[in-house]
């Protein structure tokens, strides 16, 4: 499953997304994965969940990313819930051009039985048909 959290920069998402790993990591058998482009965030997040920080790795666009998170998944089948914060901040790309990486995740979630929530920053009324079917 695809949450996907919406809404204009500061408006509190970040902190929501920490709140929620922070309890899925309590309420979970498997591993909960957290990824951002900064390390701002390191130290709120319980040790028990996976930090990556992509501004070390090269993901330039969607196809990237998503190489990138098989790459995750295929390390460590134990994976349940992978958290994306900021997804615009992470790769370059336009908000209308994301639906393959959509697409793509639709069918990771469902193979590998992960659950996917990201943020982005964008009022829902501006996103793409694509992803309303996801915002939470």
């Amino acid at each position: 499953m695809i949450h996907v959290f919406c809404n204009k920069r500061g408006s509190g998402k970040t902190k929501a997304l920490i709140n929620l790993a922070n309890d899925k990591i309590l309420n979970t058998k498997g591993h909960v994965v957290y990824i951002d482009d900064d390390k701002r965030h390191l130290f709120d997040l319980d040790r028990s969940i996976r930090f990556i920080v992509t501004n070390e790795y090269s993901l330039k666009d969607y196809n990237c990313l998503y190489g990138f998170l098989c790459g995750i998944i295929s390390e460590d089948y134990d994976v349940d819930t992978i958290c994306i914060d900021g997804l615009f901040n992470i790769v370059q790309g336009n908000i209308k051009d994301a639906a393959h990486l959509f697409f793509d995740l639709e069918r990771l979630s469902s193979e590998y039985n992960v659950e996917f929530y990201i943020n982005i920053n964008h009022e829902e009324q501006e996103v793409p048909e694509f992803i309303k079917k996801y915002v939470a």
